[in-house]
């Protein structure tokens, strides 16, 4: 077999996310799900202290870093004591370049932005300067105002064109091509059928060279598909989508059941050997100045 799709599960210290907000409301119970995911397959932990639901209030940097900090540190110490696998790969999931920072500093190793590089902007420059994997993710508008801006004409040749629009503005900042995966962004500022759409179009996206990230766990376009209002319970149908986007070569998919699309991933990899996939980068940040 010559593909491996890599997991990276979901960690978010929000009390109102869209899922699991609440969930892990303290350092101990967060490093108890790190530790876990860690176990039934994820390459990579996302960590958010800011919900991006549609409509979540935008907070400052410094409410995300204080909701942020203690679980971060006690996380970064636990894989540095060996507690948590040395290969484990933490990405900071926040739009803030102060957030940013901090996380690297504190041995964060990715950048997952889902402003795509317009909401700070410090935070190319700081990408450029670390040297990071950075996830450049398309949305439109602000979490409060992403749904009114859902008005395309083809979605999947307008995501594609201001993808490379955001891109080249990266590259210009001195990001390397090799830094940068792209995150279609499902459910930020689509409906159910671009969605669906989007999903049919991935092959398009990769032409470009770039990995691909898709994140659909668990999102209201699946609960509106298999008419399931409760965001715990589509599983089932999460796990349909990751199958479409490793069919259409994605290289990574975000997800909060990490043990169950681990064995859909690898199912799904022996069924499209030859899809488009990508190494997922183990690059360290440089130290910052």
């Amino acid at each position: 077999m010559n593909r491996s799709t890599k997991v990276m599960g979901v960690l978010n210290l929000t009390p109102d996310s869209f899922s699991d907000g609440g969930s892990y409301d303290g350092p101990h119970r967060a490093l108890k799900a790190v530790s876990r995911m860690a176990k039934q397959g994820a390459a990579v932990i996302d960590i958010g202290a800011q919900s991006t639901r549609p409509g979540a209030l935008e907070l400052g940097p410094q409410i995300e870093l204080e909701r942020l900090l203690p679980t971060l540190e006690l996380i970064c110490q636990a894989r540095l004591q060996g507690n948590l696998p040395p290969d484990l790969l933490l990405s900071i999931d926040t739009f803030h370049a102060p957030v940013a920072e901090k996380a690297l500093e504190m041995g964060v190793n990715w950048i997952n932005d889902v402003s795509g590089g317009t909401s700070d902007p410090a935070m190319l420059p700081l990408v450029a300067q670390s040297g990071c994997p950075y996830v450049l993710m398309h949305r439109r508008g602000t979490s409060k105002t992403m749904q009114d801006f859902c008005n395309y004409s083809d979605v999947v040749c307008e995501v594609e064109q201001e993808l490379l629009e955001l891109t080249a503005k990266a590259l210009s900042a001195g990001i390397v091509r090799s830094q940068l995966w792209w995150d279609p962004g499902l459910g930020f500022a689509k409906t159910t059928n671009q969605n669906l759409a989007l999903l049919k179009g991935l092959p398009r996206l990769l032409i470009h060279g770039f990995p691909l990230l898709v994140g659909p766990s668990r999102k209201r376009f699946i609960g509106e598909i298999i008419n399931e209002p409760r965001a715990k319970a589509r599983s089932w149908g999460t796990a349909a989508v990751v199958c479409k986007a490793i069919a259409a070569g994605a290289a990574m998919v975000r997800v909060h059941d990490v043990a169950a699309m681990a064995q859909i991933c690898a199912m799904a990899d022996a069924l499209w050997p030859q899809a488009t996939n990508a190494a997922v980068s183990d690059k360290a940040p440089q130290k910052l100045a």
